[in-house]
């Protein structure tokens, strides 16, 4: 899938793609026609960056019902000659939560399109899995036979038919058929779901990697086949050294830290980076110098998960570098420094963004650092994130870092924010918007009486108002 093409944050289609509660408020003022152009493309042409982690589905279903929004647009691209062409479940993915969704909120025509895509689509599994939690027993009972008819009654057709039912997400239809009263569907699907448990009995009695009894020298000869496999094992080498190295082996794991391969370098700074060995951080410092770009990664990476008080203060020294081991130091101080490292901790967050934007992957740890340390004067430049980075994800950390830096969180952002599509971010604006503004305390009663709302939220909504003021 390519990477989308986000639009500006001030437009409607931006702020839609985005996910942000200020993208419904908008398009529930904007002229219709134009609503709905802006939402069918976000469902078509799905607008997250990482779309297995964010959230966006229940989001357009909310939007969808508030302008009672047709599906015919969604209906042509999940049945057009494409869907055939193009298998890639991230296609399609986007648009059947979505019609998931408003099926659960009554929508019989998203209900009834999720039937026959189930029947007739290339991602058919995950609309039978959104069918599986919504769906009727007499529905699903219904497309046992077209489903099953996908899978040829042959020994290739049986496997593949094995592996659906064993990699089933919802296992709900498959059980339903394997008791269904016509034969032949039932015998079906008891066979192949007998199939599936045995080829994963046989996966556990064939174990790879490690034995036990291997030697240092062994483990790092299996992080260097994995990476020249391109499978990067260091981490679990590293903690396989952890069962069968001594002190003994001690100089031998510090020599491979220092010129060993890729692989038994990236082992070795893991595994002294995790017990805290003296030499480590000299070790660190050295590897980000002088190795490859797979070395420099496992010991940026095997530094910032140091725990120790000299780490911290080796931070310190490093945060004003200008390499990624200076990132790194300022995201260790983000983590785990004190007051006293504020400066440090926003000039690291001022450089990411002047440097690498507001999509920046080290703004994670930076955001939180702030509002862990609630460096208030870090507001501007953690609002300026919340407003233009496309990950609904850091938005919401954002939001939770202005929460504890800037006074006017409460009765800004705090607000559009209880209409935003990740319910993290939806509970801190339940927890802190003004209840004042008119739209707050509507838009609380209507999160604590919707069913689809997730529980955490709904109970920030209650401790915000009484138990008389939820009915609707």
């Amino acid at each position: 899938m390519f990477d989308p093409v986000i639009a500006p944050s001030g437009t409607l289609l931006g702020l839609l793609q985005r996910g942000r509660g200020d993208g419904t408020l908008h398009a529930l003022t904007a002229p219709r026609p134009e609503a709905l152009a802006a939402l069918n493309q976000c469902v078509l042409r799905d607008p997250r960056h990482d779309w297995q982690v964010e959230n966006r589905s229940l989001y357009y279903a909310r939007l969808y019902l508030d302008l009672n929004g047709e599906l015919d647009e969604i209906e042509a691209h999940l049945f057009g000659a494409e869907d055939v062409l193009d298998a890639d479940e991230s296609r399609t993915g986007l648009a059947l939560a979505v019609l998931g969704h408003l099926a659960s909120y009554g929508r019989r025509d998203a209900l009834e399109l999720l039937r026959r895509y189930a029947a007739h689509g290339s991602n058919w599994a995950w609309a039978l899995d959104e069918l599986a939690l919504r769906d009727d027993d007499a529905g699903l009972r219904a497309l046992a036979a077209p489903v099953l008819a996908r899978f040829p009654a042959d020994p290739e057709g049986d496997a593949e038919l094995a592996a659906a039912v064993r990699d089933a997400f919802e296992p709900r239809p498959w059980r339903l058929w394997a008791e269904d009263p016509r034969e032949s569907v039932a015998t079906r699907v008891r066979a192949a779901h007998e199939t599936g448990c045995f080829d994963r009995w046989q996966r556990q009695m064939r174990p790879a990697g490690p034995r036990p009894g291997w030697s240092v020298r062994a483990v790092f000869e299996w992080a260097q086949q994995g990476l020249e496999r391109g499978a990067a094992l260091h981490v679990p080498a590293a903690r396989c050294l952890t069962a069968v190295a001594g002190p003994e082996d001690r100089a031998e794991i510090i020599q491979a830290a220092k010129d060993g391969g890729d692989g038994a370098r990236c082992t070795a700074l893991r595994y002294l980076a995790d017990g805290n060995d003296p030499d480590v951080l000299g070790l660190i410092e050295g590897a980000v110098a002088t190795g490859s770009t797979v070395v420099v990664d496992a010991a940026v990476a095997a530094f910032e998960r140091m725990r120790s008080l000299a780490a911290v203060d080796q931070a310190r020294g490093w945060a004003r570098r200008p390499d990624a081991l200076g990132a790194a130091a300022g995201r260790v101080l983000a983590c785990r420094g004190g007051a006293q490292d504020r400066d440090l901790v926003l000039a690291a967050l001022r450089e990411a963004v002047r440097g690498d934007g507001p999509d920046a992957p080290t703004l994670w740890t930076l955001v939180d650092g702030t509002g862990r340390l609630g460096i208030a004067c870090a507001a501007p430049v953690l609002r300026h994130i919340y407003r233009e980075t496309a990950s609904s994800h850091l938005r919401g950390r954002a939001a939770r870092a202005l929460a504890a830096t800037d006074p006017s969180f409460a009765t800004g952002f705090a607000v559009e924010c209880l209409w935003d599509c990740e319910e993290t971010t939806r509970e801190i604006a339940a927890r802190h918007a003004e209840t004042g503004d008119a739209r707050v305390v509507e838009r609380l009663r209507r999160l604590a009486a919707d069913p689809a709302e997730e529980a955490e939220v709904q109970t920030a909504v209650r401790s915000r108002i009484g138990p008389e003021e939820t009915a609707v």
